[in-house]
């Protein structure tokens, strides 16, 4: 999952960044509300945490036009104000949700939790697919039960293609959701990564359920 941070508060958005990380998430981090806005507009997130109190362009002018633009991304408002008048406006204007600081990263990890599993349709926090499952909460995969030992990458991709199971995925779409702005579709990076979590499931299960379509993409089918 690829999230953006739109927080003027440089210490608690670097540290929300890293925590998100480790948790198997890409994280991009900004500021300001200019800046905020045009990564809002121009780039495909699949999350975004959005301050309120911002220098340039206030959080809820920012939602304002974003949500003329795009109806689909979650938007988790993070924000000092506690009158419940600026709760309602922000989730009128098409937030969905609001956490009140100073909160626990938990806390914000179940947030976002929820909303990622309400994007994609699945309730419960394990996916699963045949013989293999993934924990969502303690972003721990397993096979009949036995534990896979994964990167945080590795895990990353097995729960992309666990919420795309039957759909070819393409490298650029991986890039875009998976990847920082380091990389590239020329990278190699990308089929390192698969090639590892595809040895890893063909010795547990025996088999690939991971399939290259050449000149597509891969697909995990069940």
């Amino acid at each position: 999952m690829h999230i953006l941070i739109i927080e003027d508060e440089e210490q608690l958005c670097r540290s929300m960044a890293e925590g998100l990380r480790m948790d198997g998430y890409e994280t991009d981090t900004c500021f300001d509300g200019e800046e905020g806005l045009e990564l809002c507009m121009t780039e495909n997130y699949d999350l975004i945490l959005l301050d309120l109190n911002l220098p340039g362009i206030d959080g809820l002018e920012i939602l304002r036009q974003f949500r003329t633009f795009n109806t689909n991304t979650p938007v988790l408002i993070l924000s000092a104000r506690v009158q419940i008048q600026d709760k309602v406006e922000g989730l009128d204007l098409g937030a969905n949700d609001y956490l009140t600081k100073p909160f626990h990263f938990e806390e914000l990890e179940a947030r976002i939790r929820s909303l990622t599993r309400r994007k994609f349709i699945q309730e419960d926090v394990c996916l699963r697919c045949s013989r293999i499952t993934f924990d969502t909460r303690t972003r721990e995969a397993s096979v009949d039960g036995t534990p896979l030992a994964l990167t945080r990458k590795e895990s990353a991709l097995l729960e992309y293609f666990l919420l795309h199971r039957n759909r070819i995925i393409s490298p650029e779409e991986m890039i875009e959701h998976l990847w920082d702005g380091s990389v590239n579709s020329f990278s190699n990076s990308i089929r390192v990564h698969i090639s590892s979590l595809r040895k890893k499931l063909r010795t547990a299960l025996g088999y690939d359920p991971i399939q290259n379509k050449i000149g597509q993409g891969y697909i995990l089918e069940e």
